[in-house]
């Protein structure tokens, strides 16, 4: 009688390790192993197309900064552009999941957008105000301001995004609201003229919805 014997491979699975700093921001909390596999993805994307430019959506601010640092930490010849976030007529990000919304909850979906922009409106009326009494001063006194910096507490604005949220009965978990650097989308505790992400996760029924609102002057 013959002996077989079997041997059985199982193929292992090369990934692309998260650049630090990622994994601990509220949507890499949120969502364990997910920049990893954005990292993976869009390196093996970008080695095997060779794209002169990529484009993405602002929707996914995180996901943004991740792609730019692979591309510069890896000296990819790859022209990233990040795109303005495609909405609905009535504010809704576009997404794919927007379809799992029911009709009720499609109708307030919008309140999520809102939010961020109650507290962009907010930014813009603190700074730009401040910066206008400030050049009044200067003009009935004479003195410089040249150089004086004005700022927001990010506690502030959070709270500003989650008054309008929790106003929303059908928002039914507010995961998180996070106020960032726009460059690097690490945690920031006070927003002055170089701005800011403000991005958040929610669910309107239970449906998971992200979006973001970049605050800048000019």
């Amino acid at each position: 009688m013959t002996n077989l014997r079997i041997h059985t491979h199982t193929r292992t699975h090369t990934h692309t390790h998260t650049p630090q700093g990622f994994d601990d921001i509220p949507e890499g909390v949120s969502r364990p192993g997910h920049f990893r596999g954005v990292a993976t993805v869009v390196t093996k994307l970008f080695n095997i197309v060779q794209p002169t430019n990529a484009y993405f959506g602002q929707k996914d601010a995180a996901q943004c900064t991740l792609i730019r640092r692979i591309v510069d930490d890896l000296n990819m010849d790859v022209n990233v552009q990040v795109l303005d976030t495609i909405r609905e007529t009535d504010g809704l990000a576009m997404s794919s999941r927007n379809a799992y919304l029911t009709p009720k909850e499609r109708m307030i979906s919008p309140v999520v957008y809102k939010s961020l922009c109650a507290a962009k409106q907010f930014y813009h009326m603190i700074f730009l105000g401040s910066v206008s009494s400030s050049m009044e001063e200067e003009e009935d006194d004479g003195k410089e301001t040249e150089g004086k910096e004005f700022s927001i507490p990010s506690n502030t604005l959070r709270d500003i995004v989650e008054e309008v949220l929790r106003s929303e009965p059908l928002v039914t978990d507010i995961q998180y609201v996070s106020v960032d650097d726009r460059e690097t989308m690490r945690p920031i505790d006070v927003v002055g003229k170089d701005g800011a992400v403000i991005s958040l996760a929610c669910k309107v029924g239970s449906v998971r919805l992200i979006d973001n609102i970049v605050l800048k002057i000019g």
